[in-house]
């Protein structure tokens, strides 16, 4: 999370430019078990 929108939209493009692998290998660093994540915005 960002308190600043410039920010994360920074982050997201430095994460969409990044290989599939890398990406992966961020969602098993912050999310071992694939969980599915929205039910927390939600709430």
């Amino acid at each position: 999370m960002f308190n600043d929108i410039n920010d994360a939209i920074s982050r997201e493009k430095q994460i969409k430019s990044g290989s599939r692998k890398k990406k992966l290998e961020l969602i098993k660093e912050f999310n071992q078990k694939w969980r599915d994540l929205s039910e927390d915005l939600c709430s």
